[in-house]
């Protein structure tokens, strides 16, 4: 996929800090809050200057994520990170199964349906509980549910995925 591949996917931002020896607050972007703290190491800055760093310990404290990472050791340091933010490398994700897909890998896609008429580009997703649902942004807004019936086929080589949608809904 174009880019996709090498384009950091940020996950939160650093809010602040918390105690006196280094420990950081993050505002988590993730579906569940802590789940940022499933990826050992992490890449802080802003687009496109990154710098690798590595998670000593984190957890849910409250409302908000804290983490303590290596190297950063008093409150001086983690006051620097202040507003950085956190992303990893799409390398770095865990193999997901066949048909499964991150949502990031979906988003920009082109949508066409089952006679090869364009609907669009995939501009977002949305979860609804029962099944997530695909935001399309072509001649008009489509909102197409994330199911077998509904999608037959996504090809991240050919950024494409192909609907069993009318071009009239």
């Amino acid at each position: 996929m174009t880019g996709q591949k090498t384009k950091p996917l940020i996950l939160g931002k650093i809010s602040g800090v918390f105690g006196v020896k280094g420990w950081v607050k993050i505002f988590d972007y993730s579906r569940h809050r802590g789940d940022i703290l499933n990826h050992p190491r992490w890449l802080l800055g802003h687009e496109p200057n990154w710098a690798e760093r590595r998670v000593e310990v984190g957890q849910v404290h409250g409302k908000t994520v804290i983490a303590k990472l290596v190297d950063c050791d008093d409150r001086d340091d983690a006051e620097k990170l202040r507003g950085i933010e956190v992303a990893v490398d799409p390398d770095w994700l865990i193999a997901t199964e066949p048909g499964e897909f991150y949502w990031f890998q979906l988003q920009g896609l082109e949508v066409f349906n089952l006679d090869s008429e364009p609907l669009g580009k995939v501009t977002s997703l949305i979860e609804t509980g029962a099944n997530d649902v695909l935001v399309v942004k072509g001649d008009q807004e489509r909102l197409i549910p994330y199911t077998k019936n509904a999608v037959k086929h996504v090809d991240l080589d050919n950024e494409r995925i192909t609907v069993d949608w009318s071009v009239d809904f």
